[in-house]
């Protein structure tokens, strides 16, 4: 097992969560292999950033620290990776719960010392208690969780998802941190893909570095009924062609494009087949499904084709920062 110290981020913004971040925290503390430090980046809001203070005063593996960047994730991300002190940095949602091997499987593929990234499997916790019936798994990436299509086991890929992931800190001084301007901020749009962009930035800086996703670093993230609604899946699919369109200017469409072109062209057709098939068969939700993923595409494109125009304009911007070396506090 690798000897790797490791410093877990979570980026919070809202009160709101105030029970799902102290369950984010527990389930890091309780790890199989304890991380060195769980870092809370708060959000420009001073009332929970006093809050959360308080609440682990006396805990001497929690710190809690404002996001001294931009409003948004990656500024808070950038903050954490600036004031950590391991020599990988794992990421963990606010609203998701760690599975007590979720570091071990993580700091088991740093072994490889070209390794510079790993990711895992994110299950959804519905709010209703079960998936809603029209929701095709295709897209539980609207959610952010692990979408069908992706390979099982531990396998090379482009991008990690940025809600259950590590890097090796060389990859940031390599790289740079994560770009703002292109992901989340707070809860206004839901953009997204700040994590594609960095891992092919990523690649670019070291052409040998190999990163990962294995699914046995399993995290689970509260789904709620606000995000079950289609309403909600149309407003993410658009974002997400928004976020697209952005990457593709960072990096290049070919490799901005790149995994989303065997998605479209292979899983997708394979999960309409899949919900038309289960129409005929009378089982509930099928022709839902056939829907929900036809809709998804076309308001995706869409939002790619708005995004790629507002970029050539030049109403679209982010910013790449460097990343400091790690605290010595």
């Amino acid at each position: 097992m690798s000897d790797l110290d490791v410093s877990v981020v979570i980026c919070v913004y809202t009160e709101d969560r105030w029970e799902d971040i102290l369950a984010a925290v527990a389930s890091v503390r309780a790890q199989s292999r304890p991380a060195l430090e769980t870092l809370l980046v708060v959000d420009h809001n001073p009332t929970l950033l006093e809050r959360l203070t308080k609440e682990y005063k006396e805990t001497a593996d929690v710190r809690v620290l404002p996001n001294a960047g931009p409003r948004g994730l990656s500024a808070g991300r950038n903050t954490g990776i600036a004031a950590s002190r391991g020599e990988v940095l794992a990421f963990l949602d606010d609203d998701a719960v760690a599975e007590r091997d979720w570091l071990l499987r993580f700091t088991e593929a740093y072994t490889d010392l070209r390794v510079m990234a790993v990711g895992g499997r994110t299950m959804p916790v519905w709010a209703s208690g079960r998936r809603p019936a029209w929701f095709p798994e295709e897209f539980d990436w609207v959610v952010g969780c692990t979408y069908r299509g992706l390979p099982p086991g531990r396998v090379r890929v482009r991008n990690v998802l940025g809600g259950n992931a590590s890097f090796r800190r060389t990859a940031f001084e390599a790289a740079g941190g994560f770009a703002t301007g292109i992901g989340r901020d707070g809860d206004k749009r839901p953009l997204g893909c700040e994590e594609t962009e960095l891992c092919i930035r990523l690649s670019r800086a070291r052409p040998d570095a190999v990163l990962l996703i294995d699914d046995r670093a399993v995290i689970h993230h509260r789904v709620p009924a606000a995000r079950e609604r289609f309403g909600y899946f149309r407003t993410r699919a658009y974002a997400e062609g928004l976020s697209k369109a952005l990457v593709a200017r960072s990096v290049g469409a070919d490799k901005g494009l790149e995994s989303e072109r065997r998605y479209t062209t292979r899983v997708l057709p394979a999960g309409v087949a899949r919900g038309l098939r289960d129409a005929v068969l009378a089982r509930p939700g099928g022709a839902g499904r056939a829907g929900a993923i036809v809709a998804g595409v076309l308001t995706a494109v869409g939002g790619y084709v708005v995004g790629s125009v507002r970029a050539r304009r030049g109403g679209a911007t982010f910013s790449v920062v460097e990343i400091e070396g790690g605290s010595d506090d």
